[in-house]
């Protein structure tokens, strides 16, 4: 995933663009972070304008899809504005192609309109998601997750949430290192889980002691992973109840305890494969999985390689040693008299 292609048209929010050329625009190779070619496509020349008196010019023409290895879709800030066909049309070739296609917050619309997501799951800002879901009843559409992917199409929530996806799809195709290299230029967090809540129907006061536990207790578990946690084990550290303790956490984090537990050891072993040569049990261990068998079976879902084909992909093959300089000829003895 080196060549990336953004979908540039009018209309398209500035923040959105702004974000996906800030994840793979910059050259970042002194911190390992592979270098990308990024191309603004476009159906005609530009300028295009955009909202708040802002321009841009495009680099390529539509046709680049066909050489890239991920196309990106800035949402339009006015969702229901319709999308030219010559538009459309190529990112149905693109996604036809087995190219990944990914949709920042009301860009599924885009998607939608394309005709991609019909009896797909997809996601948009909680606010628009009645709305995508009326004018597009065969889409499932889901209300909590940052984002989602279904058959190699991405789409993500509101607004930040577009870093999210954009940091993951790294994240998938580069490795942890790369994206939490990335997210520490940007001044970001490296990891949001994708079923992560939009956000929270009941706030949790900051300096409240509840609040105050879970974090404690998620710190300690961060260090414990290879420990075999359970619920009543967190809740102990927390002086809950399970019961009462698994409700709060889910409050605090938008999610479960468990599945958050999980997608924790599943990074933590992610590190381990691509950062020591471990045997894969040994990394299971390390991460906190009761068995390999178990540890094989999460990893394969959640990551769609096994561990020994993940390690295997990840790993950067050894550059070849320089050869060694060719001693110069000496020079024959009338050179070296001068004659």
């Amino acid at each position: 995933m080196r060549r990336v292609a953004i979908v540039v048209q009018p209309g398209i929010r500035s923040f959105d663009l702004a974000v996906i050329t800030e994840v793979w625009g910059p050259d970042r190779s002194r911190s390992g972070v592979p270098g990308f070619e990024l191309r603004r496509c476009a159906a005609e020349p530009g300028p295009i304008p955009l909202p708040g008196g802002l321009s841009l010019e495009p680099d390529r023409g539509l046709d680049w899809l066909a050489t890239a290895d991920l196309v990106v879709v800035p949402a339009l800030a006015e969702p229901g504005d319709p999308t030219p066909e010559p538009v459309l049309a190529a990112l149905r070739e693109a996604h036809a192609r087995g190219v990944p296609v990914a949709a920042l917050c009301a860009g599924a619309f885009i998607l939608a309109e394309a005709g991609l997501l019909e009896g797909r799951r997809a996601v948009t800002h909680w606010w628009l998601a009645p709305q995508l879901a009326a004018r597009y009843p065969g889409i499932v559409v889901e209300e909590a997750p940052l984002y989602v992917e279904d058959g190699g199409l991405w789409t993500s929530a509101g607004v930040a949430s577009g870093i999210d996806l954009c940091l993951h799809l790294v994240r998938e195709a580069h490795g942890a290192e790369a994206a939490a290299s990335v997210a520490r230029s940007m001044v970001t967090g490296p990891f949001r889980i994708g079923d992560h809540a939009q956000y929270l129907d009941r706030p949790v006061p900051a300096a409240d002691r509840t609040a105050e536990a879970l974090v404690s207790v998620r710190a300690r578990a961060l260090s414990s992973l290879h420990e075999p946690l359970s619920v009543a084990t967190l809740a102990g550290w927390a002086g809950m109840s399970p019961r009462s303790f698994a409700r709060h956490f889910a409050a605090a984090t938008g999610t479960t305890p468990h599945r958050w537990l999980l997608r924790h050891r599943l990074d933590a072993a992610r590190k381990l494969l691509e950062r020591t040569d471990h045997p894969v049990p040994e990394v299971a261990r390390r991460a906190g999985f009761a068995s390999e068998v178990t540890f094989r079976q999460h990893f394969t879902a959640h990551v769609g390689l096994g561990p020994r084909a993940y390690r295997a992909a990840s790993s950067v093959p050894a550059a070849p040693p320089a050869a060694a300089p060719t001693a110069a000829p000496n020079p024959p003895d009338s050179v070296r008299k001068g004659s």
